[in-house]
């Protein structure tokens, strides 16, 4: 889980690959003069070597540029070590027993050995980490963290996805955009070879004399029977203790056993080729984006110069209405307090996205040729993302009007993240721009997975609750249907509302966790833990019949 920094790997890969694009042979040996061969292998002493006949099919072999398969093949895998192998056997076994019964702690257990993997392989073939490397690896474990500790299944989502795209950069080593997009890919590559190298590495070891073996197994049986007889002894003579390992050991029947083998599988899997992607990666970062064919000045810059007065002219209007007041804007349009509101949010959204795209393309086919056309590029782009800024700036103020209309939910949190972290990619554009954007790529898939942490930890379904409950506090407008629908991470602030409201708030929830039953600790957030710990002190005590009345359960469209 490290980048590779030994140059020898990536020059003698290159050598493979020229020699493959040009037919495989090795460098033709010399001829002396006269056209005589005396090489082992050549025409016979006395005969006449005369020029080669031509082939046009070979020469064109021979000049042709090596596909980009051929450029991202990985080096030669080291040999499996015995670590690897025990580490991807305990990674099978921890996802078999630990997510059988859903995610939570037992997620971030399972993927530790599957780390450790990667990490023996990435010694043995001497590859050390880097500032990057670490850094991603501490993001993606601090990703992992989130089913542990949010009960809400879409955040604990988005969290799983962008840790895999972390996990593969960490092993990949990636830098540029083609790295950055295309590392995720690299697991699918190594599944499918780190069967073969585990075979490979198991076939080298059956004649490992059982001297070396046969101490550990004996070992390991012992420890195993000694483990089993105690327990059951103390369990058997302690209520406390045999309460504390049933709470602690997973509990697996035998109609769980076709789950339970997929599941293990699955897991060594993964870890088997997180351990072959650390041992020889995809070098994604040989593919070559060739730059688009650069415009004149006039045919590149004008479409951007009328987009920026365009721009402009917007955010001078958004600047007229902040200070002359929405009320003016509502008479002479109008729309309602929450139409405008909403209507304008959407709108500036997709003009934050479309202003990205615009970006670009214009770096693909603006001029770069001359030092005064790079910082033409510079002031065009530097003033249109300033003037986005001004955009996305509105498009947040709009959404908290509407938030403060009607309160907030899952979709108004998600897209007004999605706004911010638009926000900050124009930001760190605009630094590129100033200090060179070698690193933009990296930056880009960070602030993304930083992004889904901070919405993650910071509880999206909680924020829901704690806001609308402040509402209620503030004016008693609430809408109880749409608390059934939410989780457990909402239970804290839901519990601060007066009854009847508070129950019925709190009735979809507690009917969820009712019917789930008991759940292992492994598979149970810190979320839904201290959701039940309430629920356990205050119960949920109004009837369906009052929550009813209270339109709890309506059908409710969010938008």
């Amino acid at each position: 889980m490290s980048e590779n920094t030994a140059g020898a790997d990536d020059a003698r890969t290159d050598d493979v690959a020229n020699a493959e694009a040009t037919g495989g042979d090795s460098p033709a040996r010399p001829v002396p003069a006269g056209g005589r061969h005396t090489g082992a292998g050549g025409p016979p002493p006395g005969s006449w070597a005369g020029p080669a006949p031509a082939n046009p099919w070979q020469v064109q072999q021979r000049s042709a540029a090596p596909s980009w398969a051929t450029r991202v093949r990985p080096a030669e895998a080291a040999p499996i070590r015995t670590a690897t192998l025990v580490a991807v056997l305990a990674s099978g076994l921890a996802t078999a027993l630990l997510l059988g019964d859903g995610m939570g702690p037992g997620l971030l257990l399972a993927v530790v050995p599957a780390v450790v993997a990667a990490y023996v392989a990435a010694r043995a073939a001497r590859r050390s980490a880097r500032p990057w490397t670490i850094a991603w690896v501490i993001g993606c474990l601090a990703l992992l963290a989130v089913p542990a500790l949010r009960d809400s299944a879409w955040p604990a989502t988005l969290a799983i996805l962008s840790a895999v795209l972390l996990g593969a950069l960490a092993l990949h080593g990636s830098r540029t955009w083609p790295g950055v997009l295309l590392s995720p890919l690299g697991f699918l590559d190594a599944a499918v070879s780190g069967i073969g190298w585990l075979l490979t590495g198991l076939r080298s070891r059956g004649g490992v004399s059982k001297d070396r073996w046969l101490p550990v197994a004996k070992a390991t049986g012992v420890a195993a029977v000694l483990l089993l007889l105690f327990g059951a002894l103390f369990a058997s003579a302690d209520a406390a203790f045999a309460d504390l390992l049933g709470d602690l050991l997973p509990d697996v029947s035998v109609e769980d056993g076709p789950i339970r083998f997929i599941l293990f599988l699955l897991g060594a899997v993964l870890a088997l080729a997180a351990a072959r992607a650390a041992a020889a990666p995809l070098r994604w970062d040989r593919i070559k984006v060739a730059p688009g064919k650069p415009r004149s000045r006039v045919e590149w810059a004008l479409p951007l110069i009328v987009l920026n007065l365009l721009f402009a002219g917007f955010n001078a209007v958004q600047l007229a209405v902040l200070f002359g007041g929405y009320d003016k804007v509502l008479r002479s349009t109008g729309l309602t307090y929450a139409e405008y509101a909403r209507q304008g949010f959407w709108q500036l959204l997709w003009a934050t996205l479309l202003t990205l795209v615009v970006i670009a393309l214009a770096l693909r086919w603006a001029p770069r040729s001359a030092a005064g056309d790079r910082r033409f590029v510079r002031i065009v782009l530097g003033v249109l993302c300033a003037l986005t800024l001004v955009v996305v700036a509105s498009a947040l103020r709009r959404m908290d009007l509407y938030v403060e209309a009607y309160g907030l939910t899952r979709l108004r949190v998600s897209v007004a993240a999605m706004e911010l972290w638009l926000g900050l990619v124009i930001v760190l554009i605009m630094a590129a721009g100033v200090f060179g954007g070698h690193w933009l790529a990296r930056a880009f898939a960070g602030s993304a997975a930083a992004a889904v942490l901070a919405f993650g930890l910071l509880s999206p379904d909680g924020m829901v609750a704690e806001r609308n409950v402040a509402r209620f506090e503030a004016d008693a407008k609430i809408d109880l249907s749409y608390f059934q629908s939410l989780s457990a991470d909402a239970v804290p602030a839901l519990d601060r509302l007066p009854e009847p409201q508070r129950s019925c708030a709190l009735r979809g929830i507690n009917d969820e966790m009712a019917e789930a039953g008991d759940v292992p600790w492994y598979a149970m957030s810190l979320g839904e833990y201290q959701a039940r710990q309430i629920l356990r002190d205050r119960p949920v005590t109004a009837s369906y019949e009052v929550c009813s009345r209270l339109g709890a359960f309506g059908s409710r469209v969010e938008y």
